[in-house]
């Protein structure tokens, strides 16, 4: 690990002079990073599967209470196989349940529309945090993202790269550890891609027990990697962590900058809590790190994030 700026307000606001991509893609635009997606890299991207293997990346419906997950999502029996008979229509015997969720936070696998986060109290591209109303987002939602995310996914090792089992809650990656990545997986970020970082969370887990970010801490990009993403063209950021350090930085104004610098100033979403233990372990097997991502959000109309199970292709 090398050494790494401090994280200072001053820091922060000269980073966002360097990658702000306001009025890039015209006034009106709502799809930020996302542009960078088009149909000739939707098709060198499907062009990738080879052996038709596919791997779910998303995390299992986190419905149990934990350190990690104060919110827990829901899921409950509204007909069972104890009452199978549905009321009023003879013969009809099924099961049916319910499920919800608040999906922003350290548990769920979850996709960010580019209205979760405010610099200044303005969204991506200069629209107002107003804008986000009660009753939902009029700008910045989850729309664009209504025909799926397909490009190119690339996954970076680091872990491996840094000849560790896992990263600790104390790690703060930077650009070097991210190129070491690029070098063991003999592949570059380009543009248009979704880029994720993998971690450790699940082998942390199982070997240190289940553990409260909030004092064990998990590692994160450090604000250094921003222009770097920003040069390489990233149309969207995941990880098997939160993108960001935990706790959070000190710093005034820019607690969350990985969120803050990425969403809000370059329109580059964000994924969240992915399970990227199988998908690192298949491309060290299989000696290739990129891959065919599909990513599926719900429909939410107005909405700041949505659940998301991506599906890696090899």
């Amino acid at each position: 690990m090398s050494s790494l700026p401090a994280v200072t307000p001053e820091y922060c606001d000269a980073l966002w002079k360097q990658v702000c991509n306001w009025g890039r893609w015209g006034a009106d635009d709502q799809r930020g990073a996302l542009n960078l997606i088009d149909d000739d890299k939707r098709r060198r991207a499907a062009a990738l599967v080879e052996r038709g293997l596919a791997i779910g990346i998303g995390n299992p419906w986190p419905v149990d209470p934990a350190p990690h997950n104060p919110w827990p999502a829901e899921h409950r029996m509204i007909r069972a196989g104890d009452d199978i008979h549905y009321p009023g229509v003879p013969g009809l015997a099924v099961a049916l349940d319910y499920i919800g969720v608040q999906h922003h936070g350290i548990a769920c696998s979850h996709i960010d529309a580019l209205c979760h986060v405010f610099v200044g109290e303005r969204m991506y591209n200069g629209f107002p945090a107003s804008d986000v109303r009660s009753t939902g987002a009029t700008r910045n939602d989850m729309r664009p993202m209504f025909d799926g995310i397909v490009s190119r996914g690339v996954l970076l090792d680091v872990p491996h790269a840094l000849d560790r089992p896992y990263l600790g809650g104390d790690v703060r990656i930077g650009i070097a550890d991210l190129e070491a990545a690029e070098r063991l997986g003999n592949v570059r970020v380009e543009p248009g891609d979704v880029l994720i970082v993998h971690k450790g969370r699940s082998r942390r887990v199982a070997t240190e027990g289940l553990f409260d970010p909030a004092v064990a801490g998990f590692p994160g990009l450090h604000p250094e990697c921003i222009p770097w993403l920003a040069a390489r063209g990233v149309s969207v950021l995941g990880s098997d962590c939160m993108n960001d350090p935990q706790p959070n930085w000190v710093c005034d104004g820019w607690p969350l900058p990985i969120h803050y610098l990425g969403i809000c100033g370059m329109g580059m979403t964000l994924l969240h809590n992915l399970d990227t233990e199988h998908l690192a372990a298949t491309c060290r097997s299989l000696g290739r790190y990129a891959f065919l991502l599909s990513i599926a959000p719900l429909k939410v109309s107005g909405g700041t994030g949505s659940p998301v199970n991506p599906i890696a292709m090899f």
